[in-house]
């Protein structure tokens, strides 16, 4: 009679072991293609596409949203997520607002109150300050969200026009097909290789990141050996090269984007923990009648 509820206990362990194997086995891919497409994203953290930030907004495109919902990136981040994805290359929604130019926010010092709204409201900690004192912009962090202006009560912010762009777009493919290519596969490379790498298969899969880490391509020294002995006369030497530094951008972009996402979430727990009820700034009747009690 005590049989079944351990039936059951049992049932359900291997059905959760397995479904924890499928997501550690199958689930890299779409890792992948997440990651890819937020480095494709300007990692402005504003919330315009609707999403709460950039890797939010990145795992809904994956999921099949559309991918012109950017006002930031604008037309030269929905061209690139075209490309990265296969789809087509849609105007941006402007229901979701419109293309500027990159700006960044400037606090006129002598009319801040030190009141600390906009530093409770920046996603990327870009401002600084203390309750009653003067705040400042960190300029080269600041991603122009505009997020900070609403809950200023002195309106003492500007958006002013930058020439920095907002972040270089770079096209990064999680999924490699096979493509003719003048390489017959003789092997060749692999022998003279010093380093005891896979010139080959480093060609073929020099578009993906994780191959080309999985593969070693740091150990290579591009001593050009591969280079002499191919019978088709293939650069392998220049497109190691250029794998390793498409390896050094994505990793780079990686690291700005869990730090723009780690940020906003430090924001999150900032607002959440204060949970503070930011009273109005009183009217002028309201003075004046507190003047009154004051005098009676």
């Amino acid at each position: 009679m005590f049989t079944e509820p351990f039936v059951l206990v049992a049932i359900v362990t291997v059905i959760a072991g397995l479904l924890l194997f499928a997501s550690r086995r199958y689930g890299g891919k779409e890792d992948l293609v997440v990651s890819a497409i937020n480095q494709c994203l300007p990692q402005t953290q504003c919330a315009q596409c609707g999403h709460p930030g950039c890797l939010p907004y990145a795992k809904a495109i994956a999921a099949g949203e559309p991918i012109n919902r950017c006002p930031p990136g604008g037309s030269e981040t929905i061209a690139a997520l075209a490309e990265l994805l296969g789809r087509e290359a849609l105007p941006l929604d402007e229901a979701f607002g419109i293309e500027t130019p990159k700006r960044i926010a400037v606090i006129r010092e002598d009319e801040c109150i030190g009141c600390t709204l906009c530093i409770h409201a920046c996603p990327v900690d870009a401002i600084i300050g203390a309750p009653q004192v003067m705040h400042s912009i960190l300029e080269e962090v600041c991603t122009g969200c505009d997020l900070c202006l609403p809950p200023c009560p002195v309106d003492c912010i500007d958006m002013v026009g930058t020439t920095t762009p907002i972040q270089p777009t770079k096209i990064l493919r999680p999924i490699v097909a096979a493509q003719e290519t003048e390489c017959i596969r003789c092997g060749d490379c692999e022998i003279v290789c010093p380093k005891k790498l896979q010139p080959q298969n480093l060609f073929w899969q020099r578009e993906s990141i994780d191959a080309m880490e999985t593969l070693n391509l740091a150990d290579c020294i591009e001593c050009r050996l591969c280079d002499r002995v191919c019978p088709s006369a293939i650069p392998l030497t220049q497109y190691f090269i250029e794998a390793k530094q498409s390896v050094t951008d994505a990793s780079q972009r990686q690291a700005e984007a869990e730090l723009a996402e780690a940020r906003y979430q430090k924001r999150e727990t900032r607002l959440a923990a204060s949970n503070r009820i930011i009273k109005t700034r009183p009217s002028d009747d309201d003075r004046k009648s507190l003047l009154e009690r004051l005098g009676e």
